[in-house]
């Protein structure tokens, strides 16, 4: 058996803000830092030899990682981060107060856009404030997204998933992600095989570790949050 723990970054700014953010890089309120290290007193409580941190290239999830890390004392740890761990991309919507943005556009058609498995919101142009094909970390990264589904985002990082992580896990290492609520969502629907119109049920919380156990195929035979008194809804064993 090996364990895989799935940590969504603590409170951001624009969380705290209600805008939408997905690729801007936003850093940790207070709040979210503190949700950090409290993630990472529960895993070390949960006696797991953790062999590895995986993050995306975000402020937020890297922050989340290192506080997590140093509050278990395992600051030593290896840490490796990819762009395909991003949060979803939110297209025109980035940057966007969340409730201004229901008031134009309607809240149903808000809803779809945020919790639809397969409809992304209209694309981000190209040339504005968030243009991401500017920013040094996605050099060399062909075909950045303009906006993204759920659906799309696991797409994303279904081939890290297969190349990189997948076979760390299959030899023998205890793993970290710190990440985003939409790719560790994108992580869950492919692991538990949650179909397409329940996955919009599946909400991660932040700063709450879910403790993955798995099997040598890498399919999950328990899964439990470490922070029970913030445990959302947990998604079901596959068969």
């Amino acid at each position: 058996m090996t364990y895989l723990a799935l940590l969504r970054h603590g409170q951001s700014q624009w969380n705290l803000e209600n805008r939408f953010t997905g690729w801007v890089d936003v850093d940790l309120t207070a709040e979210g830092e503190a949700q950090a290290r409290t993630a990472g007193a529960a895993l070390a409580r949960s006696g797991v030899p953790f062999d590895k941190l995986y993050t995306s290239v975000q402020t937020r999830a890297i922050r989340t990682g290192n506080l997590a890390l140093e509050r278990a004392g395992l600051a030593w740890l290896p840490v490796e981060r990819n762009w395909r761990l991003n949060e979803r991309h939110y297209g025109a919507l980035t940057g966007l107060d969340k409730a201004e943005t229901a008031a134009k556009h309607g809240e149903e058609q808000v809803k779809v856009w945020r919790r639809s498995y397969d409809t992304p919101p209209p694309p981000l142009p190209p040339g504005g404030e968030f243009d991401f094909s500017k920013d040094r970390r996605y050099a060399g990264v062909r075909d950045l997204p303009a906006t993204e589904s759920l659906k799309l985002t696991l797409e994303r990082v279904l081939p890290y998933w297969n190349d990189v992580i997948a076979p760390d896990l299959k030899a023998g290492k205890n793993l970290i992600i710190a990440a985003h609520g939409n790719s560790l969502r994108a992580i869950v629907k492919h692991l538990f095989n949650v179909p397409d119109s329940a996955i919009v049920g599946v909400e991660i919380p932040t700063g709450n570790p879910l403790l993955i156990e798995l099997d040598a195929g890498l399919k999950p035979v328990s899964v439990r949050y470490l922070d029970e008194a913030r445990a959302e809804k947990l998604p079901p064993l596959p068969a």
